[in-house]
C-alpha cells in the first residue's frame, strides 16, 4: 500500500501493485461466501472431506475506478459475470445520481462483489447498493470490496446497511473539507488509467 500511496510512484508500478492488492482483497472476499461439505476422491484413491461454494457470484463495478478491480475478480473466478453502474455526484444537489446500470438478469440469485477502490463519504456506494436492492439482491449477499475506506463512509454504509460486509485493505484517518480521503492516494481512477492532468 505504501508504493501505491507514494505520489512519486510511476504509473506502471501503481497499476502493478494495485492489481496485487486487489487480487488479495478479492481472494479474501471469497472467504466470506457460504460453503457446503463436499467429498472428493484424491489421486491416491482416498476420500477427502472438503467444501464447495454454495451459490453463484457476480461482480458489479462502480464506474470508472471500480473497473480497475474487474481483472482481479476474473483472475480468480473465470467466466464471472460483471455488471456496471455509473453514479456521479449532481453538482446542484451534491447528491449521488444514477446515470447507468447494466446488471446480470439473474443478479437477485447471486452473491455480489461490489467493486470500488476508494470509499470517501459513501454516497456513490450507498446509491449503488440501493440499485442492487431494487434489482432483488439481498443485503446480506453484498460484499463491498475496496482498497481504502474513510471511516465516515464506512460508518455511513454500515448504519444504512447493517448486513453489508466490507472487505478493505486499509481504513484511513478521514476526509478533508473537499471530501477527499486523507492521507489517501489521490484520484485512483486517474492514476490507474493514466488520465491525470
Amino acid at each position: 500500500m505504501t508504493i501505491i500511496r507514494d505520489t512519486n510512484t510511476p504509473r506502471g508500478d501503481f497499476v502493478f501493485y494495485s492489481d496485487r492488492v486487489i487480487r488479495l482483497l478479492v481472494e479474501e472476499g471469497l472467504n466470506y461466501l457460504p460453503v457446503v461439505p463436499k467429498e472428493v476422491t484424491t489421486p491416491m484413491g482416498a476420500t477427502f472431506q472438503g467444501v464447495a461454494f454454495e451459490g453463484r457470484i457476480c461482480g458489479v463495478s462502480i464506474m470508472r475506478a471500480g473497473e480497475s478491480m474487474e481483472q482481479g475478480l476474473r483472475d480468480v473466478c473465470t467466466s464471472v459475470r460483471i455488471g456496471k453502474v455509473l453514479i456521479q455526484r449532481d453538482e446542484r444537489t451534491a447528491q449521488p445520481k444514477l446515470y447507468y446500470s447494466k446488471l446480470p438478469k439473474d443478479i437477485a440469485d447471486r452473491w455480489v462483489l461490489l467493486l470500488d477502490p476508494m470509499l470517501a463519504t459513501g454516497g456513490s456506494a450507498i446509491k449503488c447498493i440501493e440499485v442492487l436492492l431494487e434489482a432483488g439482491v439481498k443485503e446480506e449477499c453484498i460484499l463491498f470490496v475496496n482498497l481504502i475506506c474513510a471511516p465516515e463512509g464506512a460508518l455511513m454504509m454500515l448504519e444504512k446497511f447493517s448486513k453489508l460486509q466490507i472487505i478493505t485493505a486499509e481504513i484511513d484517518e478521514g476526509i478533508d473539507e473537499q471530501k477527499f480521503i486523507l492521507p489517501g492516494l489521490g484520484d485512483f481512477g486517474d492514476r490507474y488509467f493514466g488520465t491525470e492532468d
